[in-house]
């Protein structure tokens, strides 16, 4: 997809803007809007008025601000009210946060919210009469708006925008009834990228939820759908194949976890050279190395266990999607207070089959079903041992984790190529904001189609580029 270009250009000496339209003016945006901070923070104050309090995640998280929107309760002065009670085509922004990235990050009020304040860290861009809102916000949105309030943010640990440099942010601006043809283009154009980009999300919500069903059937049912099956005695598995055993991860394997030995005692940590494993390794397929090594002193004193290469490892505290998950070590190691090991001990169970029944059976393992503790934010070695284990012969576990493997890649590949096209679309996205708020396209012929399904095919693949 293309766009035309003005007829005429002029350099606006600012170097990430580059030429303008000729008719454009070039302003700072204390010009055009009155920019204030907030602050009112969310404690609540005996004796002041009860509000509704637009919090830095209801900006950062949504392009619009209006009344659906969920505002925690507070409280604040008669002034504060006034003054920062968000009213129609306000731009609320953060200004500021842990990194660079996530300042300026602006969203719309499209109608007055009386009752509703906006907080601390946040501060606000009321348009004046020649200004429209709308296309205030989509500035804030453009690349070389980033990019400034990027490089021209103060601060270490914490980051943020001081006035000087929000008030003086250069900003081109055409009349009034262009900055509204613009924002329309924009609208119309962002919600139809955001629509494929939701839709290449849920793709990959389906994705999983299929690798999942995979897994699971697999590992409980096996490869053959017309085996004999039978009860498994456990009544949320159901049947299993006939010729299966069912077991107990405790019957099988040695389960046991670790500790961290004290940081105060260099004498465990000063030139260790027994791998130390945290929790964080789960997110990983298989653990290849560590970052972190313990002495021979500290898994004396600490009692700290061998976990030899092999073992099944599961992260058993948290309250995040880390509790549940599981990995295999490919290294001798020991392991922190986080996760357990899980280490076979009969030679007819596969270390990978037993990984893949772990992952089959993840939400299960966080206690979302009966008997498992639902209230508990903690799988115990205990639990693990008495997990229910359907096992089927060596060479049958060896095939069905050989099949999963495979269509895990499967999976992946395609998990992949969804998340390059949201990627592509991101920026495909991005790139048109930037070059309608900055003139490099003209959109003031641009009509939305008559007929909805004439949106251009090409945007779906996401890699064009807006002609220059």
């Amino acid at each position: 997809m293309s766009f035309a270009r003005y007829p005429e250009y002029k350099d606006s000496r600012i170097g990430f803007l580059g030429k303008i339209p000729i008719h454009w003016a070039l302003k700072r945006l204390k010009h055009c809007a009155e920019v204030f901070p907030s602050n009112v923070d969310k404690k609540s104050v005996e004796g002041q008025v009860s509000v509704k309090l637009c919090n830095y995640t209801d900006v950062y998280y949504n392009e619009i601000i209006d009344a659906e929107l969920n505002f925690m309760s507070a409280t604040a002065t008669k002034a504060q009210i006034r003054r920062f009670e968000l009213q129609q085509g306000d731009v609320v922004f953060t200004k500021d946060s842990e990194s660079a990235n996530d300042i300026g990050v602006a969203a719309l009020v499209p109608h007055s919210l009386p009752g509703v304040i906006y907080g601390y860290h946040l501060s606000i861009a009321r348009a004046q009469d020649f200004v429209s809102g709308n296309f205030l916000k989509r500035y804030f949105d453009s690349k070389e708006t980033k990019a400034y309030f990027e490089t021209s943010a103060n601060g270490l640990t914490r980051v943020g925008l001081g006035q000087y440099a929000v008030d003086n942010a250069p900003i081109a601006l055409p009349s009034l009834g262009e900055q509204t043809q613009v924002a329309r283009f924009l609208d119309y154009e962002t919600a139809k990228i955001d629509t494929l980009i939701r839709e290449q999300e849920r793709l990959i919500d389906l994705l999983q939820e299929k690798r999942q069903a995979v897994i699971s059937h697999a590992v409980t049912k096996g490869l053959d759908p017309d085996v004999p099956m039978k009860d498994s005695g456990v009544e949320w598995l159901g049947e299993v194949p006939a010729h299966w055993d069912v077991t107990r991860i405790g019957w099988k394997c040695a389960v046991g976890n670790g500790c961290t030995p004290s940081r105060d005692r260099a004498e465990y940590w000063q030139e260790g050279q027994h791998p130390w494993l945290n929790s964080s390794v789960v997110n990983q397929q298989r653990v290849k190395n560590s970052d972190q090594f313990v002495t021979d002193q500290a898994l004396k004193e600490c009692a700290l266990p061998r976990v030899r290469k092999g073992s099944v490892l599961i992260a058993i505290t948290g309250e995040g999607k880390t509790r549940g998950m599981a990995t295999i070590t490919e290294i001798d190691a020991t392991i922190n207070q986080h996760i357990a090991f899980i280490e076979p001990r009969d030679t007819e169970l596969s270390a990978v089959f037993l990984h893949d029944w772990l992952v089959a059976n993840y939400h299960q393992l966080r206690f979302e079903s009966n008997g498992y503790g639902s209230t508990k934010a903690a799988i115990t070695c205990g639990d693990i041992r008495a997990y229910p284990l359907p096992l089927p012969p060596l060479i049958e576990q060896r095939n069905i984790s050989d099949f999963l493997e495979n269509a895990s890649s499967q999976f992946d590949e395609l998990t992949v190529s969804a998340k390059k096209s949201i990627a592509l679309l991101t920026e495909r996205r991005s790139a048109l904001i930037s070059a309608a708020v900055t003139g490099k396209i003209d959109v003031r012929n641009w009509r939305p189609p008559v007929d909805e399904s004439a949106f251009d095919e090409s945007v779906r693949q996401a890699g064009m580029e807006v002609t220059a």
